[in-house]
């Protein structure tokens, strides 16, 4: 069941999956078109698997939070990282989480990660600089929007769904974004990354992951076959394995010092 949190001055939907009180807890971020909907039952899937408990939110636009009063900048991914998800996790009592992020979320995540207190990373299909097929892609999904069927579907999953696809959909069609990048950003990083991509992804090549590589120095890649933008549903246990694992070697979720727990 959602829950609402004010977080810099609107109003966020967010859900929480326990799957026991002292578990550590796993944050959920999700793509440019998504919310904790679109999600389905996957976090509840991998925090059962992991031992971990969730947290889920639909950020500022999305789902059943508010709707966008104004156009992004081309900054929106950093004012996302490092103003409204510390905001959020401080409101729902969460420290040094494990951050699960896809797409537009993995960057968060990732940006996060560098400024911030964190256990570990997990990155799907994560975008670390703008590459032109992603713009292309873009401009297909406006296309599809305008004149297919997008929009009702979206209707589903978001109350508002022009914010949701429009505040996303204008800013990485805007100029000035193709010079977005956070290669600096992942120098600072020094907590475990995974980064899980489909060599069919229709948004990336692997060359985000080459990239992340060079300068992420606990840095470990999962590149999937038959798997294209959304590896969590292309190939969910794939990435549930992984996961898992990944998390086993880096993370220690009952030990005193390093557990990641509830604000109760």
């Amino acid at each position: 069941m959602s829950e609402f949190a004010v977080v810099a001055g609107h109003r966020i939907e967010f859900q929480r999956i326990e799957v026991s009180r002292d578990a550590p807890v796993i944050v959920f971020l999700h793509e440019g078109l998504g919310s904790i909907a679109l999600w389905r039952d996957f976090p509840e899937r991998l925090a059962r698997a992991a031992g971990y408990n969730a947290l889920l939110y639909s950020r500022y636009g999305y789902g059943k939070s508010d709707p966008l009063a104004e156009a992004r900048r081309p900054s929106y991914l950093h004012e996302e990282a490092l103003a409204a998800l510390p905001e959020l996790l401080e409101k729902t009592g969460i420290e040094r989480p494990v951050l699960f992020g896809h797409s537009d979320g993995a960057s968060i995540a990732l940006i996060f990660a560098s400024a911030h207190r964190a256990r570990a990373v997990i990155a799907l299909a994560p975008h670390v600089f703008v590459e032109q097929m992603a713009v292309d892609g873009v401009a297909e999904i406006r296309r599809d929007y305008e004149q297919g069927s997008l929009r009702e579907k979206l209707a589903r999953y978001h109350d508002h769904p022009d914010s949701a696809f429009y505040g996303w959909n204008d800013i990485w069609l805007a100029p000035e974004f193709r010079l977005w990048c956070i290669e600096e950003e992942l120098s600072r990083i020094t907590i475990p990354v995974l980064a899980v991509q489909g060599y069919e992804d229709e948004y990336a090549t692997m060359e985000q992951l080459d990239r992340m590589e060079q300068r992420i120095r606990r840095f470990q890649a999962l590149k999937l076959d038959d798997c294209r933008h959304s590896p969590h549903r292309d190939q969910p246990e794939a990435v549930i394995g992984a996961t898992r694992l990944f998390l086993q070697e880096n993370d220690t979720p009952n030990g005193t010092e390093t557990a990641l727990r509830w604000g109760h």
